[in-house]
């Protein structure tokens, strides 16, 4: 599988579209897909953030709904992917490639389908929380298994099919062609390699996964009820 070096000079290029980011000098080695070293990264991959991607991590923060396991925010309306350690801090960011398809629930069966027989409108990457493990898929190969019964995982960017591009795809400088699977979520070999896999290797973790058309609070209820009690107490 090829790497995924120069993912970085990819995602400076999508901050670099937003002027109000472009003064901070901590923002390009950040953004790109790497660790989060100083608070400056931190506020502005965020930043960038949708504003679903924000509210999921501040919930998963508050409630403590990770269990003290690592986890990731994969925000779909910007194909960014947001590494957490098991405390809560965010550690990495990186790209990813989603389904094909547009929508945030798997078909039913669809796991049990060849993939030659799954339409394009089947192939989305569905929307939710998720408890992750590593486990083998076909070919033997391990990958993190999101949703196992739907043959969901995150792995490493595929390079099998040249014409897909995927690696250029990874590298474009908006996530408007990132959707390309048939639903896993790919992200670039060397961010796969040396951080999340690492994370995840031992105990598995918590993956969360933000919606394409229905709404945050039918994706994630507990998100807003966490919001209401908040604005409870503040009255």
């Amino acid at each position: 599988m090829a790497t995924s070096s120069a993912v970085p000079a990819a995602m400076a290029k999508r901050v670099a579209t937003k002027p109000a980011l472009t003064d901070e000098p901590s923002v390009a080695p950040a953004v790109a897909g790497g660790p989060v070293k100083t608070e400056g990264d931190r506020l502005a991959i965020m930043a960038v953030q949708s504003d679903a991607a924000r509210r999921v991590a501040n919930w998963v923060v508050a409630a403590k709904d990770n269990g003290g396991r690592p986890y990731a925010v994969i925000d779909k309306p910007t194909a960014s992917l947001l590494l957490f350690n098991g405390k809560g801090v965010l550690v990495g960011q990186a790209p990813v490639l989603l389904g094909i398809g547009v929508g945030d629930d798997s078909t039913p069966g669809v796991g049990g389908k060849e993939l030659a027989d799954i339409g394009p409108a089947e192939r989305t990457t569905p929307a939710g929380r998720y408890v992750a493990k590593f486990g083998r898929a076909f070919g033997k190969q391990r990958v993190l298994w999101v949703d196992y019964a739907n043959s969901v995982a995150l792995h490493a960017v595929i390079t099998t099919h040249k014409q897909e591009r995927r690696v250029e795809r990874l590298l474009s400088p908006t996530p408007d062609d990132n959707r390309i699977s048939a639903g896993c979520i790919n992200i670039g070999t060397r961010f796969y390699a040396d951080q999340l896999s690492p994370m995840f290797r031992k105990s598995g973790g918590m993956v969360y996964i933000t919606p394409d058309t229905r709404s945050l609070d039918d994706v994630f209820p507990r998100v807003r009820l966490l919001q209401y009690l908040s604005q409870a107490r503040d009255r």
